[in-house]
């Protein structure tokens, strides 16, 4: 399978829905092999070795992403391929405030408030020494924190103990609260 006709696949399927989401996780075609798309760790999507340049397109492959273990896919009703992550898929770009909620933005448009639903949690991302905020963006499929994104959230944060005793840079959104990390 190639990049135009999955497009193509793609396109016909999301057309007959209504809403935003595809019903991915209704989804359970057969596996057709890998294709070579990468997400690198800066959240930006390569073809062939080559970045996609159409900001529709990755938006359209972002919006049927699966993660089954620790594999990652894109599927339609009838064929699943298999893709490369290098860390997650999505990055967090941008957000804002919102009646006392955290709206966080991924690098393709995607939003949604922080929330038990969309937990921030700490995690080693391979690159670094140090644990980084990352968040669930849907259906097992995370983001990481911009750097910029995390600097902003670093303005609101707030000392706080844990009950394990450790302390925390804390940020809340509604009566839900995350760490952006610990502190010495």
């Amino acid at each position: 399978m190639d990049l135009a006709s999955l497009q193509k696949q793609l396109q016909k399927q999301l057309q007959s829905q209504t809403g935003n989401a595809a019903p991915v996780h209704l989804w359970d075609p057969p596996f057709c092999g890998d294709i070579d798309l990468r997400i690198k760790h800066d959240g930006s999507w390569h073809y062939m070795g080559t970045p996609i340049g159409r900001p529709a397109l990755v938006r359209l492959f972002a919006s049927v992403l699966k993660k089954e273990d620790d594999k990652y896919f894109l599927v339609t009703p009838v064929e699943k391929v298999g893709i490369h992550v290098e860390d997650v898929p999505f990055v967090i770009t941008s957000w804002k405030q919102q009646d006392n909620l955290i709206i966080f933005t991924t690098g393709q448009g995607e939003e949604f408030v922080v929330s038990e639903q969309n937990p921030v949690e700490l995690r080693m991302d391979g690159k670094n020494d140090q644990p980084l905020p990352y968040v669930l963006v849907r259906s097992n499929l995370y983001a990481r924190l911009h750097q910029n994104v995390y600097y902003q959230l670093v303005e609101l944060g707030e000392e706080r103990e844990l009950a394990n005793g450790e302390h925390h840079l804390m940020v809340n959104s509604g009566n839900y609260s995350f760490s952006l990390g610990l502190l010495d």
